[in-house]
């Protein structure tokens, strides 16, 4: 279930600020925008937000009471829920759907890790592999199909998209021996990353008929794909002329630009939305790894735009996920508690 912030009234925090605050303009950087709401654990002490979808729900990974990670699904209004296991002890969250649907990793009976489709009212059914051992669910589209990484029969590890009536389908590489899908839009486009010819990772664009290309980089050796909107654009992390890994967004025929950082040398983007709006990590300053928001051209810290006294206990440390109202999904570091979770964020 959800819970307060102890020593305030709530972290939802009452609308301080014009209804006409379009949320990450430079004009508010520095006033409230957002209200936080702590999305608890499943009954241990941590958890840790992956995914979030249009209706405002989340998935990701909990402790339990009994110390174990449990893939779960907060829905507004009602909290968390597990989703359980594929037999196994443990499971994860990775990817979530407007329809509720998850996919993720579970242990299943045979102690090996596999990918998994959980459906509302049915449950959580195993995906399989490519031939081999292992494999992992990253996301998954309205359409029900998901992409991720399976080890193949000779041990390579690949992208996948799995559609339902259509099983498990390999997306090749780049001419290397690995990739991974790491997000897939409604159209069945895939971006992730996977290892070249000459032996370094670089994030790619699948489209279903056309294959997959290289995004290229920042001017450095390799980049990867975390996120993909409707359109296309992607984002994620490439290394630039000076050696730095800086968070991109990839725009079809346009390339791919920098986003910058907070002032420190590194960023990482994990989750766009239709917009082009851009939520992730990156590093301040002073060395701090804080989560933001990259809108109208400007990226901006996430702990500058929530109540100063919760932004005095709470630091948000990464930004999984933003969706079409602009509601997002971080992960925060409770300073009096030391402990870790999930948090969403919603403007005003």
């Amino acid at each position: 279930m959800t819970r307060p912030l102890r020593g305030l009234a709530r972290w939802s925090i009452p609308a301080l600020l014009l209804a006409s605050t379009i949320p990450g303009t430079s004009a508010h950087a520095q006033a409230p925008s957002y209200s936080v709401t702590e999305l608890g654990t499943l009954g241990g002490a941590t958890s840790t937000g992956h995914a979030l979808n249009e209706r405002g729900q989340v998935t990701g990974e909990s402790v339990t009471a009994n110390g174990v990670a449990r893939a779960f699904v907060f829905t507004p209004g009602r909290g968390m829920i597990d989703l359980g296991t594929l037999k196994g002890l443990t499971s994860k969250g990775y990817g979530i759907n407007a329809g509720g649907q998850v996919t993720g990793t579970a242990v299943n009976a045979n102690g090996r890790v596999h990918a998994f489709l959980y459906t509302p009212g049915r449950g959580m059914i195993d995906l399989g592999t490519l031939g081999g051992t292992t494999s992992i669910g990253c996301a998954i589209n309205a359409r029900g199909q998901v992409t991720g990484e399976s080890t193949t029969r000779t041990g390579a590890a690949h992208a996948f998209v799995h559609g339902p009536g259509r099983g498990m389908i390999d997306l090749g590489t780049l001419g290397g021996a690995t990739s991974i899908g790491y997000a897939i839009n409604a159209q069945g486009q895939v971006s992730g990353e996977s290892v070249t010819h000459g032996g370094v990772g670089r994030a790619f664009l699948y489209s279903p008929g056309k294959g997959m290309i290289d995004l290229g980089t920042l001017g450095g050796a390799s980049s990867a794909g975390y996120a993909i909107s409707a359109s296309g654009q992607v984002t994620g992390a490439a290394v630039n002329v000076d050696g730095a890994s800086r968070a991109f967004l990839y725009t079809p025929g346009r390339g791919m630009v920098d986003l910058g950082t907070l002032g420190g040398a590194t960023s990482t983007g994990y989750a766009i939305n239709s917009r082009g709006q851009v939520t992730g990590a990156a590093v301040t300053a002073n060395g701090a790894v804080h989560a933001f928001l990259y809108a109208n051209g400007a990226m901006h810290d996430l702990n500058s735009m929530i109540d100063p006294s919760i932004a005095a206990l709470l630091t948000l440390t990464a930004g999984r996920g933003i969706n079409d109202k602009g509601w997002i999904l971080a992960n925060g570091f409770d300073s009096r508690t030391g402990e870790t979770h999930a948090y969403l964020l919603r403007h005003y």
